[in-house]
This record gives C-alpha cells, structure tokens and sequence, in this order.
C-alpha cells in the first residue's frame, strides 16, 4: 500500500510539473516518447514509474528530478530512503569503435537511488553499438568506478591497448584462454579481442537515461 502511495506522490509531482509548464498530457507524451495515456497513468499512480522515465519526464519538464519526488520517500516502506545526489557528467563515450571524450566535468545530473546504489559518474554515449542492450546514441549512463568487471557479461567503460580512446561493451571471458572479449550489442560491429593487461576499465555501467 506505502508503494502505491509512493507512486500516486510521484504522479501529482508530475502532473503540478506539467501544469506550470502550461504542457498538456498529449505534449509531454510527445517529448518522452508515450503516449498520452501512459502520462495519464503514471500521473494517477495507476502504474509504476522506474528511474529512467523519470528522469526523461523531469529533463522534459525542465525540472530538477528532486522535485517529482518531494514527499514521495516517507511511502516507500523501506528503512533507506531514497535521496537524490548531482552525478558528475565527465564526458562522452562511444558506444561504436572507441571515444572517450575530454574528462571534464560538463554539469551534474540528478538522481535518486538508495544509498548502497550511487552512481560514481555519468557518461554520454556517442554511437549506436550497444542498441541491442536499448543504450542509444546520446544516452546518458550511469557508472559505477571498478577496475575490472564483476562478472561476466557485465557492461563496461573500457580503454584498450593504451591509447585514450573509451568504449562501452559487453566483457566477456572463457575458462581456458586468456583472452578478453568487448562485445556490441549490434551486429554491425566488431568484437573486440584483447589480453587483460591490454584492457583499462573505467567503471561498470549501472543504468541510463534518453534525454
């Protein structure tokens, strides 16, 4: 029931947003990509929001993500509230043959997680490689610092063979071999195949949002 009110707080947030923004419910499905009805919907607490949309909806709405969660965490029913933190944009990374960008901090992005799940740093992605994992061209990601991956098939940040080019992949390793795979998640391109001590990892990729 405390989740469900959850959802309902988030909704008339969202609903205050879009109202002093003057957008009807047609315009903003329009900007996020639904339809009128699922805006309706979420808006009514009829059904769950994750992370990613609302931070569509909030870009959106050009509304700090902390403010369509004002007064939502006391319904949560869990004894870790959810807290919204600026994430540091440091640049971009190609999702394609390899890029990443000057590491500079570009702004810093909002969003809420449970203490034990902070994203370290945000990256924008160039490139369409990871489509098939829904990481699209311009994406914004969520990393994790790590200097190795935690399992395998994890999505990573990884620079190769030292030259300061990045790229997001899917890392892989067969028992018997010492071979690292940095697999696309789209068949027209290439799998990358390197030693470990060829590979630099820069992070773990924890989640992402569509601008």
């Amino acid at each position: 029931m405390k989740s469900n009110v959850f959802y309902e707080v988030v909704g008339n947030n969202i609903r205050k947003y879009r109202k002093i923004r003057g957008y009807s419910l047609q315009l903003l499905g329009e900007l996020v990509g639904l339809t009128k009805k699922t805006i309706q919907r979420y808006e009514s607490g009829d059904i769950k929001i994750d992370v990613n949309r609302l931070g569509e909806i909030s870009v959106a709405l050009d509304v700090d993500i902390a403010k369509l969660l004002e007064g939502a965490e006391e319904h949560l029913g869990i004894r870790t509230p959810i807290k919204v933190s600026g994430v540091p944009l440091i640049g971009t990374i190609c999702a394609g043959d390899g890029l990443l960008a000057e590491q500079n901090i570009e702004e810093y992005i909002n969003y809420p997680f449970p203490n034990k799940r902070q994203p370290d740093f945000a990256l924008r992605v160039k490139g369409d490689s990871m489509i098939g994992a829904g990481i699209k061209d311009g994406d914004i990601i969520y990393m994790k610092k790590a200097s190795w991956a935690e399992h395998n098939g994890q999505i990573v940040a990884a620079i190769v063979n030292d030259c300061m080019d990045g790229m997001l992949k899917r890392m892989r390793w067969e028992e018997g071999t010492p071979i690292i795979r940095l697999e696309p998640e789209n068949k027209d391109f290439n799998v990358i195949e390197a030693y470990p001590n060829q590979i630099i990892i820069c992070g773990i990729y924890m989640g992402h949002f569509s601008e």
